[in-house]
């Protein structure tokens, strides 16, 4: 995994999340910030809660990162199968780009209904009712268990790594990337239900998506036609 992918994947993931990821999470967060925030508390307090539930979130994407990685390095066989693994993750990126553009409805149809799930709705009710700090750290964990197009985007980038320790990297850089939108979103809410500014932060992560697609489906292509070319060094 070269310095490319990984600056590529923080672009895709740090203007998604202002644009697509705000508009799915972004009613869990207005959820637990009206609900576990305590207005009493300091803004240094307050401002610990929201990068606690961050950080929750962040250990579940390297968590499925390092199992797609291992699963990802068992199932490897040869150049072919990685390279098919890259063609299939391009594609899948291209049809996010095009959903984020409205083109196509791949997003909406691939992110199903798991939050509305009994015992999503039962442990979301019981941490919210909590005030604990630990308690956000949990949260953020169960949010990293939606279903979300970007995330199932990565975790196949994550096994086309064919390495655990690789494929938690790759969910690291991208839930990392996702923190500024997402944490900024508990104080000023009122910025991301602008239309304009989440217009255009959809537009760019659009066009972000789709570019990494198609560079995606270059490196499966190499991979095929190149049999000595390693999967940790794409280029």
């Amino acid at each position: 995994m070269d310095t490319i992918n990984l600056f590529s994947i923080m672009t895709i993931a740090f203007l998604g999340s202002f644009g697509h990821c705000v508009g799915m999470c972004g009613g869990i967060v207005v959820a637990y910030s009206s609900t576990k925030v305590d207005e009493r508390w300091s803004k240094t307090t307050q401002a610990f809660a929201h990068l606690t539930y961050s950080f929750g979130r962040v250990t579940t994407y390297v968590l499925l990162g390092g199992l797609f990685g291992y699963l990802g390095g068992v199932a490897t066989f040869n150049n072919y199968t990685n390279g098919a693994l890259l063609i299939f993750a391009g594609i899948i990126m291209i049809l996010a780009g095009l959903s984020l553009m409205g083109k196509v409805k791949f997003l909406t149809l691939i992110e199903h209904s798991f939050s509305k799930s009994e015992w999503y709705q039962n442990s979301f009710r019981a941490l919210l009712q909590s005030k604990t700090l630990f308690s956000f750290f949990l949260l953020g964990m169960l949010n990293g268990l939606l279903p979300c197009g970007f995330v199932y985007f990565f975790a196949i980038t994550a096994a086309s790594t064919g390495s655990a320790l690789w494929g938690a990297i790759v969910m690291l850089v991208f839930g990392l990337s996702t923190i500024p939108a997402m944490f900024s979103m508990g104080f000023f809410v009122g910025l991301f239900k602008q239309s304009a500014f989440r217009g255009i932060m959809i537009k760019l992560a659009a066009i972000a998506a789709i570019s990494y697609g198609l560079f995606t489906l270059y490196n499966g292509y190499g991979f095929i036609t190149d049999p000595q070319r390693s999967l940790l060094h794409c280029h």
